[in-house]
């Protein structure tokens, strides 16, 4: 997070040398307001940028198995721009490499673990084991020690859904 702090200075600072060196260039036509202003406008742009590409610098951290399941766009007030152009601020994992199938007479079940990124001010990222039987299409949370817990009902999934066509390939 420091440094992106000094990111934004980095980017106020490059921005008032613009307009420091405009002001000269035009023979000091152009109002002093103009550096503090490209200043600012300069660190606002660093920031927009960041958050925008967010998703994209964290998919590109992810390994070669993984696979993004699903994402959150949400829209804020203070930013009105997201309202035109939503920015992403979660999204969803399940890695291939940490999958374990079993299969039985006729059901199929895969025990993986789903992954939870959340831009926070301090990215965030939750995990949760699950149990999924492909045959039957229902789904069920794992506690810590990968044992199904007895407060949970199955769910069921639908066979359409990303997450059960990343699990339970058609075979």
């Amino acid at each position: 997070m420091i440094w992106h702090l000094i990111a934004a200075m980095f980017a106020g600072l490059a921005a008032a040398g613009i307009a420091l060196l405009l002001r000269v260039i035009s023979g000091k036509r152009l109002p002093r307001w103009i550096i503090p202003a490209f200043a600012g406008a300069g660190m606002l742009s660093y920031q927009v940028h960041h958050e925008y590409t967010w998703y994209s610098h964290k998919e590109m951290q992810l390994p070669d198995s993984a696979q993004v399941i699903s994402t959150e766009q949400e829209a804020t007030f203070w930013r009105p721009w997201t309202y035109l152009f939503p920015m992403t601020t979660a999204f969803t994992v399940v890695d291939h490499d940490n999958l374990s199938t079993n299969e039985t007479e006729d059901e199929r079940v895969v025990e993986f673990i789903l992954y939870r990124f959340e831009k926070q001010p301090t990215d965030q990222v939750s995990h949760q084991a699950y149990l999924l039987n492909c045959s039957a299409e229902e789904i069920v949370p794992l506690t810590e020690e990968f044992e199904q817990r007895q407060d949970v009902e199955l769910r069921r999934i639908s066979t359409s859904s990303q997450l059960y066509q990343a699990v339970c390939p058609s075979s």
